[in-house]
C-alpha cells in the first residue's frame, strides 16, 4: 500500500508540472474538439493529431495523446445527445436515451450525467490501473519468447473475435496487416521483403500514414459523401444539472458501468464499444422499468457512458505492463511511445517510473479538465456542430499531409497515406473494418521477433510452446476461445442442413 502511494506521489510530482498541465489540457481540448465532429472518433482524431507531439518531450507528448484519446472518447457523447450523431462506435448506445431526452428538452442533464458519471467512471478505473499496473509487470517479466509469441496470438485472434462484421473478412484484415508490417529488409537475412523494387521501402512502411491514411482520409472522403452533413438543428439547452431523480437513477448504473467497463476494457480488443453495449443490455435487464429504455432513461445515458470510459482507461493495463496493444488506439499509442523512444512493457516502470506513473497521475487530472471544459462550452460546441464539413476538410487534409511529410521530409509519405485513405473507404464499401488491420501491422513483427527467439532458443524445435506453463496455458485459451468462435456458424449450418432435409 505504501508503494503505492508513494509511486502514486511521484506520478502526481511529474503530471502537474505546468508544462504538462497544459499539454494535457491541450490533448484534451483538442480530442473534444475534433472528437465532437460526428463520424471521427478516437481513432481518427488520434491518428489526425499524432503528428503534434514529435517535437514535445516525452512525458508532455505522451499526456498530451492521453488526453487526447479520452477527450476524444467524451466528445463523441455529446454529438450522440444533441444530434443524435454518435461521434464514434461507442456512442451509439448514448444515442439512444441521450438525444430522447435532448428531445423532451433535457439535453443539459443529459450531458451533465454523461461528464459526471465518465469522470467517476475515470477515476475509479484509473485507480484499478495504478493497484494492479505493477502486480502485472512483474508477472510480466517472467514471460519470455514463447509466452510473448502465444500472448501476441491470443491478442489477435480475440480482436477478430471482437471486431464488427465477418469473422472472415477480420482475419483478413489482421493478416494482410501482418504482411504490411513485414515490408521491409528482413533483419536476420538481410532481404528485402515486398518491396516491388521501391527503394523508398526498403526501411518499411511508416506507421504515421498509415494510421492518418486509414483513419484521418478515409473518414474525410466518406463524410463528403454525405451532403446533408451539417444541417441538422440542435434543441434549446435548458436546465444543466440533473434533478434529484436523476441523480437517484443514474447512481446504479454508473456504479455498475464502472465496475463492467473497467474489467471489459482490459480483453483485447474489447475497449469502449463493447463496454458500452454491455451495459447498455446490463441496465435493460436489471431496471424496474424495461420500457422507459429507448424514450429517455436516465440510466440508458449513465451506464454506457461510464462503461465506455471506464474501459478507456483500463485499456491502457495491457500496453503499459506487457507492450501489447488490445484495440486500435492502443496501436496507435504504441506507435507515438516508439517514435519518442520509449517502449512500452513490463521494464518501462522501473527504467522510466517518472514517466510510467506520470502518466496514470495525469489520467485523473485530464478527467476532471474534461468535465471544466466540457460542461461550460457545451454552447460553443453546439456552434462547432452547424458547421458544414465542406469547409472543415480542406484544413483537415493539409494538417495530414504536414504531419506525414515531417516524419522523413519525404513526399512519398505522403502518397503512402493517401494511398491508405484510399484502401481505407474500399475497406469500408466491402465491409472490412480497417482496426484489426492496424493491430496486425503492429503486432505482426512483434509475432515475427518472439517466434524466431522463440526457435533459436529450443534449436528449431515448436514444442518449446507447450513446455512452458505460461505458454502452454495461453494457447489453451487460445484452441477454447477459437472453438467457441466456429461454434455458433457450425451450428448455424446444421440448422441449415436439417431444414433443406425437411424440405
Amino acid at each position: 500500500m505504501m508503494d503505492l502511494l508513494s509511486n502514486l506521489a511521484l506520478g502526481l510530482h511529474v503530471a502537474v508540472q505546468p508544462s504538462n498541465l497544459l499539454f494535457c489540457f491541450i490533448g484534451a481540448l483538442l480530442g473534444t474538439l475534433i472528437g465532437i465532429l460526428p463520424g471521427i472518433g478516437p481513432t481518427a482524431t488520434m491518428a489526425l493529431l499524432l503528428p503534434m507531439t514529435f517535437g514535445l518531450p516525452v512525458e508532455a507528448a505522451v499526456i498530451m495523446l492521453a488526453g487526447i484519446y479520452y477527450g476524444a472518447q467524451y466528445g463523441g457523447s455529446t454529438t450522440a445527445i444533441l444530434l443524435n450523431l454518435p461521434g464514434e462506435t461507442s456512442s451509439v448506445v448514448t444515442a439512444i436515451d441521450g438525444h430522447q431526452m435532448a428531445k423532451q428538452g433535457r439535453a443539459g442533464a443529459a450531458l451533465a450525467i454523461a461528464a459526471l458519471g465518465s469522470l467517476f467512471a475515470g477515476s475509479v478505473a484509473t485507480l484499478f490501473l495504478a493497484a494492479f499496473a505493477k502486480p502485472l509487470a512483474s508477472v510480466a517479466l517472467s514471460f519470455q519468447a514463447p509466452e510473448y509469441t502465444a500472448l501476441i496470438l491470443f491478442g489477435l485472434l480475440v480482436s477478430v473475435l471482437l471486431a464488427s462484421g465477418s469473422v472472415l473478412k477480420s482475419v483478413a484484415m489482421v493478416v494482410l496487416g501482418v504482411a504490411i508490417g513485414l515490408v521491409g529488409i528482413d533483419l536476420t537475412s538481410g532481404q528485402f521483403r515486398f518491396t516491388f523494387g521501391a527503394i523508398e521501402l526498403a526501411d518499411g512502411i511508416d506507421f504515421v500514414p498509415l494510421a492518418m491514411g486509414l483513419f484521418g482520409v478515409a473518414e474525410i472522403i466518406r463524410n463528403l459523401e454525405h451532403k446533408d452533413e451539417g444541417s441538422a438543428t440542435v434543441e434549446k439547452l435548458s436546465g444543466l444539472w440533473p434533478t434529484r431523480d436523476d441523480f437517484r437513477r443514474a447512481l446504479p448504473a454508473v456504479l455498475r458501468g464502472t465496475g463492467l467497463g473497467s474489467l471489459l476494457g482490459v480483453l483485447p480488443g474489447g475497449g469502449a464499444t463493447l463496454s458500452s453495449f454491455a451495459s447498455y443490455s446490463l441496465e435493460k435487464k436489471v431496471s424496474r422499468e424495461p420500457h422507459m429504455f429507448g424514450k429517455g432513461a436516465v440510466a440508458g445515458v449513465a451506464g454506457p457512458e461510464s462503461a465506455n470510459n471506464a474501459a478507456a482507461q483500463t485499456s491502457f493495463i495491457p500496453l503499459l505492463t506487457l507492450g501489447l496493444p488490445t484495440n486500435a488506439v492502443m496501436a496507435l499509442l504504441v506507435g507515438a511511445f516508439i517514435i519518442q523512444g520509449v517502449q512500452p512493457g513490463p521494464m518501462m516502470i522501473q527504467q522510466q517510473p517518472g514517466l510510467f506513473w506520470g502518466l496514470i497521475a495525469s489520467m485523473w487530472i485530464g478527467n476532471i479538465m474534461l468535465v471544466l471544459i466540457n460542461l461550460p462550452l457545451i454552447g460553443i460546441w453546439v456552434r462547432l456542430l452547424k458547421i458544414r464539413y465542406v469547409f472543415l476538410f480542406p484544413a483537415i487534409l493539409v494538417f495530414c499531409a504536414i504531419g506525414a511529410y515531417s516524419l522523413n521530409n519525404s513526399a512519398f509519405d505522403i502518397f503512402v497515406m493517401i494511398a491508405f485513405g484510399v484502401l481505407g473507404v474500399l475497406f469500408t464499401k466491402l465491409g472490412c473494418e480497417p482496426a484489426p488491420l492496424l493491430l496486425g501491422f503492429v503486432l505482426g513483427p512483434m509475432l515475427e521477433e518472439n517466434m524466431r527467439r522463440s526457435m533459436l532458443l529450443s534449436r528449431g524445435d515448436p514444442t518449446i510452446f507447450v513446455e512452458r506453463p505460461i505458454s502452454l496455458a495461453i494457447l489453451l485459451l487460445l484452441v477454447v476461445t477459437f472453438s467457441a468462435m466456429l461454434l455458433p456458424s457450425v451450428r448455424y449450418r446444421r440448422e441449415e442442413a436439417f431444414v433443406e432435409e425437411d424440405a
